[in-house]
């Protein structure tokens, strides 16, 4: 039995330092239960098609070939180490690095894959130690720990290549979605589409505009708020994959934006429940307007969806899903034009009485009730009145009939998209 060195170097390359005394079991080198690498690799190979899930139903010919060829490869370098306690050479390292790259294109789980590694240490120790004897425990704690240090590098190698790989086909992923989602938006035809990203292309699209509320905590000033901001969009944009299973095409900010989702028959058509679960993701109320149509109407629906979210708010509706069925008169009505123009201009005369026309927008609010605009304006009721008779002197629009009610309405709807749109964007 020998007195072995138990440290490894794993920085070093292959030839920097001399061979170590090789590691012995009952007599002969440690590494000779491992000796028999094609045979022992078919064995392990077909342990792990038999014990290791998903390992059972990757296809044949990728079990049979590069699962062996690692598998080999893994052999080979605990035999080494065993045998010279040398670390492993970067020829070998880059075969794992390649296969891990691989693994992580094909969608085989990392956790598998490490399990797998983890489990071809255990059999492969425990066929040498089965050999050992009583003399033998030092010289098995060294070998224990040097396969431990390969099993370390095995971990370190596989998981820093999967990582990356995957981290690169996101990227290359999210990079074909843009121009994918950027040439729906512009109007390109659905087939130079798919020629140009290589995706999918869907007949028709639900085509939603969002605007998604501050996060509290971007609100709190002891918070870093960017930060909040950011978790916010990353749960909605999560929140959206895992609903509409990776096929819905944002272009979202921490604020809202655009999102295009199929309209196939097997995908969730976007409803108020689903919004509602949405917004309980972002911990944040959102408002959004939606419409289906096929690809080529695409730009067209998203100029429409985009305007009905402005009218929305311009209207101070509340957080939920809107459609034009839903604000069909005031969507109508308040198209930009000299009809428009007009009825803005109607309440032009309050400009100089920020008093009365506020008093007039929280009459409306509160339903025409006087007491309600009394209480939340603080001013006595009999005040109400007075500013209400002003508003008809001044414009006059009187509330007491019903067309007056309609149009101070309409009037301050129209005040209100004017003003935004000709509010300077931030």
């Amino acid at each position: 039995m020998s007195t072995p060195s138990t440290d490894l170097d794993t920085t070093a390359a292959s030839g920097d330092r001399a061979p170590g005394p090789t590691i012995t079991v009952a007599g002969l080198p440690a590494s000779r239960s491992l000796s028999d690498i094609n045979k022992l690799a078919t064995q392990l190979v077909g342990h792990f098609a038999d014990n290791v899930a998903p390992c059972g139903t990757l296809p044949g010919e990728q079990l049979h070939g590069d699962v062996t060829a690692v598998t080999q490869t893994c052999l080979r370098m605990a035999i080494e180490i065993l045998d010279e306690q040398r670390p492993p050479g970067e020829e070998q390292l880059a075969q794992l690095r390649e296969a891990a790259a691989q693994w992580a294109r094909e969608g085989v789980p990392l956790d598998t894959i490490i399990h797998t590694y983890h489990e071809g240490i255990k059999i492969g120790f425990d066929l040498i130690a089965a050999k050992a004897g009583g003399d033998d425990l030092a010289d098995l704690v060294s070998g224990f720990r040097l396969v431990m240090k390969l099993l370390d590098t095995f971990t370190v190698t596989v998981a820093t290549a999967y990582v990356e790989e995957q981290r690169l086909v996101a990227g290359q992923h999210q990079s074909a979605t843009q121009t994918l989602m950027s040439a729906l938006l512009s109007g390109h035809t659905a087939s130079s589409v798919a020629r140009q990203t290589g995706l999918p292309v869907a007949q028709s699209y639900q085509v939603v505009s969002m605007t998604i509320a501050p996060h509290p905590d971007e609100l709190d000033p002891r918070v870093n708020t960017k930060i909040a901001a950011r978790r916010k969009l990353r749960r909605v944009q999560s929140s959206l994959a895992t609903t509409f299973n990776s096929r819905a095409l944002t272009l979202l900010s921490n604020n809202g934006g655009t999102v295009l989702i199929p309209a196939d028959t097997d995908m969730p058509v976007l409803n108020g429940e689903l919004l509602e679960d949405l917004s309980a993701v972002a911990e944040a109320p959102i408002i959004a307007t939606h419409s289906i149509g096929t690809t080529d109407r695409i730009p067209e629906l998203a100029s429409e969806s985009h305007e009905l979210m402005d009218l929305v708010r311009a209207i101070r509706r509340p957080p939920g899903l809107y459609e034009m069925q839903d604000l069909l008169i005031e969507y109508q009505i308040t198209r930009p034009g000299p009809a428009r123009d007009h009825l803005a201009s109607t309440l032009e005369p309050l400009d100089n009485h920020p008093e009365l026309l506020e008093t007039l927008r929280v009459h409306l609010d509160t339903g025409l009730n006087r007491k309600g605009t009394g209480r939340r304006m603080h001013i006595h009721p009999n005040t109400v009145d007075y500013r209400l008779r002003r508003i008809t002197q001044t414009t006059g629009i009187d509330l007491a009939l019903p067309e007056g009610i309609s149009r101070a309405h309409i009037a301050l709807l129209a005040r209100d998209l004017e003003q935004q749109a000709t509010r300077p964007t931030v």
